[in-house]
């Protein structure tokens, strides 16, 4: 059989197993990212079947997959929505880097890692998976809550700190100088600062030059606008999911509105392949000896995005629900943690113990974020629901106990027991005091 005929065996298996997957989530009420990437690690390096003819499109295919991702979520939300929001979750921003890099770059110190390990794992576990949350966003039906806003301006101030980190990091292992470092910083910064004026100032003319009236027309230009922008981004050092999320910025009103209608059944296909193409990347075999550590950081940096994302949510004014939802939500790590440590293991400056590590703890917390995303908010209210009947019961032991007659008074020794005798005044008193208690 050649080559063309089985890659696309293998490829109509793939898309029929996702969409049996899929169905199964939806049955379940269950994110279908965890099904995706478990279906992933089946047919990946180790599993049960090896997949081998359809690397090269799978790997474009996910690209494109975290592209449309970003794009869409990017067509939500206004320039002025973004600035707005990331004026005020500038402190959770920072409050997230703190809280996040420090476990991963303390974890690769004590495992004798070595200064660039720090800095590698710090990445690792410091991002959040933009592919993911915005997955979980529309398969939760969030898009309009009030943390939504929140949780979008971290992932960007995420973003946009990668925009740094990225440069600084290849500059790093691959041995160049500081001043070379700087420069590719500069770039990356500069790049990102351009789109942003664009879309703040121009953004109807970008609309404009999208716009179609015929579908087919508007379709291929505004896939072909988001592949161009993506592709430039990562030329110039930023993040391919930035510059597509930009560009969905800058297109408004209708615009973005049919761009969002046409562009989500794409969007579903190629972002389920992305969650695919993870688990297949990823090697059984190493992980074992490592998931003790990988299972150790995992629940710490749970913990840690949780906290910024409660923090950040009560910052911006959001309710306390709310703010569980903005911490579990941004509990996933994937793509960019992915990356990272590939850049550090194909420059030979960590040990292939890291790549594994990493590997590990980004299926945990793939799997793990989604979850724990969905359970976190029936929990809680159930735990609340809980409270609320065990303070309610013992409201009403204590009134109950307080509402019960006083009783009859025991006659004082020595007394006639005739209310009102002589010697008997203090008993008459409390028996009158104690009418209206009985009522």
């Amino acid at each position: 059989m050649d080559a063309a005929t089985l890659g696309l065996l293998e490829l109509g298996g793939v898309f029929f197993v996702l969409g049996v997957v899929g169905r199964l989530a939806g049955r379940i009420g269950l994110s279908p990212i965890p099904l995706y990437l478990l279906g992933g690690l089946a047919f990946g390096n180790g599993g049960l079947i090896s997949l081998g003819d359809i690397g090269d499109f799978s790997d474009l295919a996910a690209d494109i997959g975290v592209v449309l991702l970003l794009l869409l979520l990017g067509l939500e939300y206004s320039a002025a929505e973004l600035m707005t929001g990331l004026r005020r979750s500038w402190f959770g921003g920072v409050l997230d880097v703190v809280l996040n890099a420090a476990p991963g770059a303390g974890l690769a110190l004590l495992l004798g890692w070595g200064p660039i390990g720090a800095l590698v794992m710090g990445g690792v576990t410091y991002s959040s998976s933009t592919g993911i949350i915005a997955k979980l966003l529309l398969d939760l039906g969030r898009y309009g809550n009030r943390e939504t806003p929140v949780v979008l301006s971290i992932l960007v101030f995420e973003d946009l700190a990668m925009a740094v980190y990225l440069p600084i990091l290849t500059a790093v292992i691959g041995g160049v100088s500081v001043l070379g470092g700087f420069e590719a910083v500069g770039i990356a910064l500069l790049a990102v600062s351009v789109v942003m004026v664009i879309a703040l100032r121009y953004g109807r003319f970008v609309s404009a030059l999208v716009a179609s009236p015929d579908k087919e027309t508007f379709l291929l230009k505004m896939l072909g606008a988001a592949l161009l922008v993506a592709g430039l981004a990562q030329a110039l050092q930023v993040s391919a999911a930035v510059g597509a999320f930009l560009l969905g910025i800058a297109v408004s009103g209708v615009t973005a509105r049919n761009a969002a209608k046409l562009l989500e059944p794409l969007r579903d296909l190629f972002a389920a392949i992305f969650f695919v193409v993870f688990g297949l990347n990823t090697d059984i075999a190493t992980i074992p000896p490592v998931l003790g550590w990988a299972l150790a950081l995992a629940l710490v940096t749970t913990v840690t995005k949780i906290i910024t994302g409660v923090v950040a949510a009560r910052h911006a004014n959001v309710a306390r629900m709310g703010q569980l939802r903005a911490g579990t939500t941004l509990v996933a790590r994937g793509e960019f943690s992915i990356v990272i440590a590939g850049l550090a293991v194909a420059a030979g400056a960590v040990n292939g113990e890291l790549a594994a590590m990493a590997s590990a703890y980004v299926l945990l917390m793939a799997v793990l974020g989604p979850v724990l995303a969905k359970v976190a908010e029936p929990a809680a209210r159930g735990l609340q629901d809980m409270a609320a009947r065990r303070r309610n019961r013992r409201r009403r032991a204590r009134a109950e106990d307080l509402s019960e007659p006083a009783g009859e008074a025991e006659p004082l020794s020595g007394g006639t027991g005739t209310p009102g005798a002589a010697g008997d005044g203090g008993r008459a008193g409390s028996n009158e005091a104690s009418e209206p208690a009985g009522e």
